[in-house]
């Protein structure tokens, strides 16, 4: 998934290939990248799993579905993740509240402006 920048012989074929880079690597690469973006806050790779997991429920995903990408055994672990969710019956949302608010946006998107060369042209 994240190829090492180095190519290294296989000590078992001596292909010449990328191998995987440490967790630490990346580690590293997710808390420079959140000091370059001002986060105050701890940020570790850790915390995109648990974005990953709170934005997936908050756009309607299946506590199940969640359940299944995280690999947790049981679902009172991915349940943890709905305390930010806590909504009451403001936070479920109809399909049909959900097409409304596409056409609002579809709606919000501005029209072109013919060029005037082509507004004259029609025009006469």
């Amino acid at each position: 998934m994240f190829p090492s920048k180095n190519r290294s012989p296989d000590p078992r074929t001596g292909a010449v290939r990328r191998h995987h880079v440490y967790p630490q690597t990346v580690s590293r690469a997710v808390k420079r990248a959140a000091r370059a973006a001002g986060i105050a806050k701890h940020v570790g790779c850790h915390t995109l799993r648990h974005s990953f997991a709170t934005h997936l429920l908050q756009s309607g995903s299946d506590i199940r579905t969640v359940q299944e990408l995280l690999g947790h055994s049981d679902v009172s672990t991915t349940m943890i993740y709905t305390h930010v969710m806590n909504k009451g019956a403001r936070g479920v949302k109809s399909p049909l509240d959900r097409l409304e608010q596409r056409r609002a946006e579809y709606r919000s998107i501005p029209t072109l402006t013919p060029p005037l060369s082509l507004r004259e042209s029609r025009a006469g």
